[in-house]
């Protein structure tokens, strides 16, 4: 659903209204004053989280973000907080940044807060979006879209429900019984609500919803408010208890398997990663450059969402490791996906009219414009993603690896031979039997050596041959930005150049080939016509790698089905990429370490379901 931001205007008294719903952001005596005392005294804050693992909030308006705010100034200032915090937020017009900027200006006592936020506030695209903030302690998952298509999506057990939003006369929606009823549904044992309505129907849906609600001092000039609880017959749902030892074992240190790492360890992890090779990113993920952006489609399929916010996410993961100076090669130069044809580019243009995304994430151009940016004529347009590029992957393993160093243990030049279960832990075999490492938790990253574990030899991975070219590129030369149509082609990166590549499954040839440098150039030369004039397949450089691919060409993330009557308690999938590493690797790492965790999910739960391994085992409901 496209989303259409909000626009800031004030009322007389300067309180921030929106002219969608005629009604006000907060109440005229103080946002601030209003977010402390309705949803932070009105549900027992900071007194309930203390001495917890974790607590989880959902609220269902956004708006300016001040209960947000509020709620994580009052965990920085709590002593005996939580270790972490996840914020989890509704919003159907998120405004944009700079408006957020000048409305965050009233309250310059949570400056460093709100700037924080906003550094990393995504673009008005539907769809859930995870940022991390506070060192990766503070969770705030925001959905942008309806409130009841976020609730009805979201996997989490919520410890306090904050219910703002404008008044049920003027977003009736808001209050639905739709939207108290999934409330009741995400509840966890003694989860609280507060709103500032007290209106008649309010109060009874939420009874229906089984809260029970009673009325309390408002703040200002309101004479009431509402605050109540899960009525304790209900059916809740219990948080998962955070586990015993934060420890794990992963075998495979590409792309997901430096992800998920980096991900756990930001958790307070200990983690053994174990290779073969000599380092981290030299198999699949041992590319010089590769490109990182969305794949939209028509329909705005499973696949297509997954990569938006997959390429989100993983953008943004990249501009924090480079604000923090992680050793990282990346660009986001821009991205173009050029049309073949006439027909293409207008199917194109269908596809960008019916998603309406942020112009900053997606839009058309045409030749013109296209061969501009570029630097290289082209005689067809077509999308242009201007926040993506290119990402150097091997750097990027180093980099996760790098974040959190002194919790990580390599095993560099280790064959895993095999993997058992005893005495509670799993242990990484070398071929003489030998323990390479163990933990309680174990997470096999291998690609496409997925099969060579029992355990998971019956979770259908294919090997897809890729054979990339590299071409030597000057500074500056064309192209100046990614361009893609059936292959693609980087800009200059350190002197060379990444064009192709092959995809061929089932293919287990490790040696570069003539015919696939060739196929390589071709699909160059349909890219930017002219190009190839005066390159010599023979004098190029190649690489060979091998991804694994699922079936049905999504990711596969979770625990490891069990089969033969046997299951595999700790033990996880994190494979099946393909050509999506990149696109991919960062989100998916965060839903296995939340998965994990026993945490609120970082997507939707039906994308959360499209890759989860138990997909292709429908006899088995539970693992």
């Amino acid at each position: 659903m496209p989303i259409q931001p909000a626009t800031p205007q004030f009322a007389p008294d300067g309180t921030p209204t929106s002219s969608l719903f005629d009604d006000v952001y907060h109440s005229a005596d103080g946002g601030l004053g209003q977010a402390q005392h309705v949803f932070l005294n009105g549900n027992g804050l900071p007194e309930r989280w203390r001495g917890r693992d974790r607590f989880v909030i959902v609220e269902t308006g956004f708006g300016l973000g001040l209960n947000f705010l509020a709620t994580w100034a009052a965990w920085r200032e709590d002593a005996a907080r939580p270790r972490a915090l996840h914020f989890i937020s509704c919003e159907l017009h998120p405004f944009r940044a700079d408006d957020l900027a000048r409305l965050h200006a009233n309250w310059p006592e949570l400056a460093p807060l709100a700037a924080q936020l906003r550094a990393q506030w995504p673009v008005p695209a539907s769809g859930m979006h995870r940022l991390h903030l506070d060192g990766g302690r503070v969770f705030l998952t925001l959905y942008f879209g309806d409130v009841r298509e976020g609730l009805a999506q979201l996997e989490a057990s919520a410890d306090a429900f904050f219910l703002d939003g404008f008044s049920p006369a003027r977003n009736p929606v808001m209050w639905s019984a739709r939207v108290f009823h999934l409330l009741s549904r995400l509840a966890a044992p003694g989860a609280t609500l507060s709103t500032w309505s007290v209106a008649r129907e309010v109060r009874e849906g939420l009874r229906r919803a089984r809260f029970a609600v009673e009325k309390a001092p408002g703040f200002g000039g309101k004479r009431e408010m509402l605050r109540g609880a899960i009525h304790p017959e209900v059916r809740t749902r219990p948080p998962s208890p955070p586990p015993a030892l934060r420890q794990a074992v992963i075998v495979g240190a590409g792309a997901a398997g430096t992800a998920v790492c980096e991900r756990l360890c930001a958790r307070g992890w200990e983690v053994d990663i174990i290779d073969s090779a000599n380092g981290p990113g030299r198999g699949a993920s041992g590319n010089h450059a590769g490109v990182l952006r969305p794949q939209p489609s028509f329909d705005d399929n499973r696949m297509s969402r997954i990569t938006r916010a997959g390429a989100l996410y993983g953008w943004r993961r990249i501009g924090e490791a480079l604000a923090s100076g992680a050793k990282l090669r990346a660009a986001a130069c821009g991205v173009f996906h050029l049309a073949r044809d006439t027909e293409q580019e207008m199917k194109m243009q269908a596809v960008v009219e019916r998603l309406a995304l942020p112009e900053e994430l997606l839009r058309l151009a045409d030749s013109a414009e296209a061969s501009e940016i570029i630097g290289w004529r082209v005689p067809h347009g077509g999308w242009h993603f201007p926040s993506c590029g290119w990402v150097q992957p091997p750097s990027l393993c180093a980099a996760n690896l790098a974040a959190f160093a002194e919790r990580i243990r390599t095993h560099w030049l280790s064959p895993v031979a095999g993997i058992e279960r005893r005495e509670e832990c799993w242990h990484a075999l070398d071929a003489d039997g030998r323990t390479i490492a163990s933990a309680p938790v174990m997470i096999l990253a291998a690609g496409t050596g997925l099969a060579d574990f029992t355990q998971a030899r019956n979770v259908p991975v294919l090997s897809a041959r890729g054979q990339v070219s590299v071409l030597p590129a000057a500074t500056g030369s064309a192209p100046r930005v990614v361009v893609c149509q059936g292959g693609y082609v980087t800009p200059e990166v350190d002197g060379l150049r990444c064009a192709g590549a092959s995809f061929d499954v089932g293919d287990p040839d490790p040696a570069p080939r003539p015919t696939d440098q060739q196929a390589n150039l071709a699909k160059l030369e349909s890219i930017l016509p002219g190009y190839t004039k005066s390159l010599d397949a023979a004098s190029l450089g190649a690489r060979v790698g091998f991804r694994p691919v699922s079936p049905d060409r999504l990711p596969l993330v979770g625990a490891v089905p069990p089969h033969d009557q046997s299951c595999h308690p700790g033990l996880y999938i994190l494979s099946g990429f393909g050509a999506r590493g990149l696109a991919w690797a960062a989100l998916t790492g965060e839903l296995l370490a939340s998965r994990i965790e026993g945490e609120p999910l970082p997507l939707e739960r039906e994308l959360a379901e499209a890759m989860n391994p138990r997909r292709f085992f429908p006899d088995f409901c539970h693992f």
